[in-house]
């Protein structure tokens, strides 16, 4: 029988690395994508074939995807990961960075989807994997920018999945809570540039404090990577995929909450989360 073939982008660290390399382990053709293909030498390794690509770059995607293609004949899923966080007040965060967060965490994925549809309804048959976050269904505070971007890949899904699902075609959310990789540092770090100073001064200190502690490799209050590689490994063999998958430190009883607390109530939660002072 022949493998299925994936695509799996963001794939040079954390969660990406940890898919690609599950994925591979359950007997799936991978590629993996990211723009610094060196940082992914244990993964060509390990089998799985690694390739330059920016979800920024319309170029850089459609060669991408023909190529697969083109070696492979298929696609069969193509799980969409790459994305970044930046936080900062956002009286402080200028306009373009805005832009660029939508750019990664929405654009780049609409756009690869595009890519790979026509194939997949080609076959029939194929499955796209979007990968939210738990902060695609409740805000904390300073991620305005990182909480609209992934709001709107949860609409894009839902619409994405009813339009689809009659061609074959199935897509997939899931939903990471406090995952153990080096998105919250980062995140932290661009936090405080834009806001580490001034107004929001206190505020941006206690919220990088909480996201940096997501980084450490001792973090209690985090999953590994591997949860999340499991969960897409669970829905890509799934015969009927959930719609969304709810998994990671936190995640579920979080959304839960954000769903049947007063919305005051949970605002107050979230503070306390993160330690953030009310005024």
């Amino acid at each position: 029988m022949t493998a299925k073939v994936a695509l799996v982008t963001g794939g040079s660290s954390g969660i990406g690395e940890s898919t690609a390399t599950a994925l591979r382990t359950a007997g799936w053709t991978v590629y993996a994508a990211a723009r610094r293909t060196e940082k992914m030498a244990s993964l060509a390794a390990a089998g799985i074939h690694v390739m330059a690509m920016d979800v920024t770059d319309d170029e850089s995607m459609a060669t991408g995807i023909a190529d697969i293609v083109r070696r492979e004949g298929r696609i069969d899923a193509l799980v969409n990961n790459a994305g970044y966080g930046s936080y900062g007040a956002l009286e402080d965060v200028p306009l373009s960075e805005g832009r660029a967060q939508i750019e990664v965490n929405l654009f780049g994925l609409a756009r690869l989807t595009q890519l790979v549809l026509p194939h997949m309804r080609a076959q029939r048959n194929g499955t796209i994997v979007n990968i939210s976050s738990m902060g695609g269904r409740f805000a904390t505070p300073l991620g305005s920018w990182y909480h609209a971007s992934k709001f709107a890949v949860e609409g894009l899904s839902d619409a994405l999945r009813l339009e689809v699902e009659p061609r074959g075609i199935k897509v997939v959310l899931v939903e990471p809570g406090s995952i153990r990789t080096e998105w919250g540092a980062v995140a932290a770090s661009k936090l405080l540039q834009t806001s580490g100073s001034g107004a929001y001064a206190p505020q941006a200190a206690a919220v990088a404090t909480s996201l940096e502690s997501s980084s450490q490799p001792d973090s209690r209050l985090t999953s590994e990577p591997s949860v999340i590689a499991k969960a897409v490994v669970r829905a890509l063999t799934a015969r009927r995929p959930k719609a969304r998958y709810q998994v990671g430190f936190g995640a579920r009883p979080l959304i839960f909450l954000s769903r049947v607390l007063p919305t005051r109530t949970f605002d107050s939660l979230s503070r306390s989360l993160t330690r953030m002072p009310a005024a």
